[in-house]
């Protein structure tokens, strides 16, 4: 008898490791990680205060989606990730989204960057969409130009811009160039 318990004990335990080493590794088709990453961008330009001074990027592994960037409000990274968890599809959600210390001074820096940037008529064009090409970053002073731009001298003529703003302690400029003319 007690030879019988060991054997069946030693045949089950195989399969203990083997299923949630199987449950891990499946494969997930491209058409589900192609239609999650789309909702998730969809969901994330669809959040109501998400705007021109917030940035946020997305990773999807699978059904895992990993949120990033940086906002200027609490209540839009909570936001985010609530959307994103209700997509069909995403088991997970890492929420890596950096909240900006809230300051008056890089409240005005906002305005003025905006102002220089999107106010300058060679660079008028981008004003134009609801959601701006250019999203500009402020934290301590320090300025960020995310998005994309349609040639290099607009690049530069953003980062330009930013430059000139006083108060500003510093401007890198990861702006991309879409089209090349």
């Amino acid at each position: 008898m007690k030879r019988r318990v060991i054997a069946s004990l030693v045949f089950l335990a195989p399969w203990t490791i083997l299923v949630p080493m199987a449950q891990t590794q499946r494969e997930v088709p491209a058409r589900a990680v192609e239609r999650i990453q789309k909702e998730v961008r969809h969901e994330i330009l669809m959040l109501p205060f998400f705007g021109v001074f917030d940035n946020i990027t997305y990773k999807v592994e699978g059904y895992k989606v990993t949120l990033m960037g940086q906002v200027a409000q609490p209540t839009l990274k909570s936001s985010a990730g609530n959307v994103v968890k209700r997509i069909e599809g995403v088991e997970q959600v890492d929420n890596q989204i950096e909240v900006l210390p809230t300051s008056p001074m890089d409240d005005q820096l906002r305005v003025a960057l905006y102002r220089a940037i999107y106010g300058y008529t060679a660079l008028e064009r981008y004003a134009m969409p609801v959601i701006k090409p250019i999203r500009i970053i402020v934290k301590n002073g320090n300025v960020t130009l995310e998005g994309a731009v349609d040639n290099q001298g607009d690049k530069n003529l953003a980062n330009m811009r930013a430059n000139g703003v006083s108060g500003v302690f510093s401007v890198t400029n990861n702006l991309v160039v879409t089209k090349s003319k």
